[in-house]
């Protein structure tokens, strides 16, 4: 046990064996996993209206960047709404780092993959790292990144890339660790810069991090720390501060979107809350589970995290005589993430909603699955450990492939996929040719989410406003729009359309009947001062393309 705990308390060049190694791992794991994914990294990803979004945030960001980086946040949705970057998670630091692929032209769907797997294989090693420092057990560290990068909530959200991006959990933690052990204070802002880079990366993690890491820290603090109380808490504070500082600058523009737009619903909420039963529940395409146990759940609710997890974290917490207070401050923290989870079913997050503004903001609290996981991979960590530690080499590298089978098997799922374009089809390569000016495409929906997601997409190719938007909310200006061009292609429409200041119309014949399409176009052709600039193959059928001059 001596060795054990020196490899945990000890220097990094201790901890950095083996790192590149277990990521290497991690990746080929993921191949095996999703494998129809990996396959077709460069035209495929899941059937979702989200991976259109994902592809605007990303090239949005890097457009902003490289154009106009003081109206980063004003994306060209919405028009003529500013701020519209804030009507969802920016997804910052995704952005910047797919921003240099997308600068020197790989394809949209290939950076998208890449971001969102990629996302995957590093958190897995972030909780590696964050394991073989509590434990100094490599085959431990590799079970915990298993649980964390395969679970049910993985494929739940496989579309949603800001809820891929959780490798700054476990970095902050170790971050958290590695001050109570040392008191350095490089380590305490290190514990912050992590969080602030987990607010960036993703506003819902953010949060809850933030609520979870100040809980755990306030124990670790009484229970289990190395250095005297006034050497932890000053670095700690330091790194509080960064965090703030950063965090609160973040989340200016997005109180000022939330006072406009409003709050979330209390009804929202509640049906994007877990219950007890959602921890039963997998998803629909789970091989194993998939039949017998997606119904206990809905969507954000399939929180299942595998039987082999929950086993391992019950050995270790009662195998030995007694858990280490790290395990005990580490079953605390999952307690209360899922009792936070709950939502307005449990007691801390309606406090927390009714007290902290921020969580006003937030309609999912489900999402604190993925900390119940977390928490529950380190303790599972601890259980492998303590079954392998008094095993031969030999027998403790059996017992890891046996384990590790075995949670692949659990969490084995289908990846059905359809393709995306890389470029754009006939009308939009016109208009990328004419003056700059709003653009509204038809249909508009009746009932969300319609193609408002594909259009923003598309409009990534040409990059003139749009009326069309597609995000978590949604302005009253663009409510109102639709109810007004829900008379469209007629005189009144036209009308709002001039007054709103819209320049250019398609009207994609793929979502109309034929004689639909055509009375649009014959009621078009018999409007004043509207001029059909052509007609235009795309992939799915003809697009009518208009000009209001």
């Amino acid at each position: 046990m001596t060795s054990l705990v020196d490899r945990a308390r000890g220097s990094w060049p201790g901890l950095s064996r083996g790192p590149v190694a277990a990521f290497a791992v991690f990746i080929l794991l993921i191949a095996f996993m999703m494998w129809p994914q990996v396959r077709r990294m460069t035209d495929s990803a899941t059937a979702h209206q989200d991976v259109y979004f994902n592809m605007w945030r990303l090239a949005w960001v890097a457009h902003a960047l490289s154009s106009s980086p003081s109206h980063l946040l004003d994306g060209n949705i919405f028009y003529p709404e500013q701020r519209t970057l804030t009507f969802s998670d920016t997804m910052l630091v995704e952005g910047a780092v797919a921003a240099p692929l997308i600068w020197i032209g790989v394809k949209p769907v290939l950076v998208h993959n890449l971001m969102m797997l990629g996302a995957i294989a590093v958190s897995a090693l972030g909780l590696y790292m964050l394991v073989l420092y509590l434990t100094g057990s490599r085959g431990g560290a590799l079970v915990a990144g298993v649980i964390f990068a395969f679970v049910p909530y993985r494929y739940e959200h496989i579309m949603h890339m800001e809820l891929q991006w959780t490798m700054w959990m476990p970095w902050t933690f170790l971050a958290l660790h590695r001050t109570l052990d040392t008191g350095r204070w490089r380590y305490g802002i290190a514990t912050g810069l992590a969080l602030a880079l987990q607010i960036l990366s993703s506003i819902y993690y953010g949060i809850f991090l933030a609520t979870l890491l100040a809980f755990s820290a306030v124990l670790f603090l009484i229970c289990d720390r190395t250095v005297s109380f006034r050497r932890a808490v000053a670095p700690l504070a330091a790194g509080a501060l960064v965090a703030g500082l950063i965090g609160g600058i973040y989340g200016r523009p997005y109180l000022r979107t939330r006072d406009v737009i409003g709050e979330r619903p209390d009804a929202e909420v509640i049906t994007y809350s877990a219950q007890p039963a959602s921890y039963l529940a997998a998803t629909p395409t789970n091989w194993l589970y998939g039949g017998t146990m997606s119904n206990r759940g809905g969507p954000e609710r399939r929180l299942f995290p595998g039987t082999a997890a929950v086993l391992l974290a019950m050995i270790g917490l009662l195998l030995p005589s007694r858990p280490s207070r790290r395990q005990i401050v580490y079953l605390l923290a999952m307690v209360a993430a899922f009792e936070m989870s709950l939502g307005f079913r449990g007691y801390s997050y309606t406090v927390l909603h009714h007290h902290v503004s921020v969580f006003r903001g937030l309609r999912a609290p489900a999402r604190l699955g993925i900390f119940v996981v977390m928490f529950l991979a380190v303790l599972s960590a601890y259980g492998y450990t303590a079954i392998a530690t008094p095993l031969a080499t030999r027998h403790r590298r059996v017992l890891l492939a046996g384990l590790l089978a075995v949670m692949l098997a659990e969490y084995r799922a289908a990846m059905p996929l359809v393709e995306y374009p890389n470029g754009p089809s006939g009308v939009y390569r016109v208009l990328m040719r004419q003056r700059r000016g709003p653009v509204v495409e038809f249909p508009l929906p009746r009932d969300f989410p319609g193609r408002e997601a594909e259009y923003a997409y598309m409009s990534t190719f040409h990059w003139m406003p749009l009326l069309n938007g597609y995000s978590g909310m949604f302005p009253k200006s663009y409510l109102m729009s639709l109810a007004r061009l829900r008379s469209f292609p007629h005189e009144e429409a036209i009308g709002a359309l001039r007054r709103t200041g819209i320049r250019y119309v398609i009207v994609h014949s793929s979502s109309y009947k034929p004689a639909e399409f055509d009375e649009i176009r014959l009621e078009l052709a018999r409007q004043p001062d509207v001029a059909e600039i052509g007609l235009f193959q795309d992939p799915d059928g003809p697009a009518a393309l208009y000009v209001l001059p």
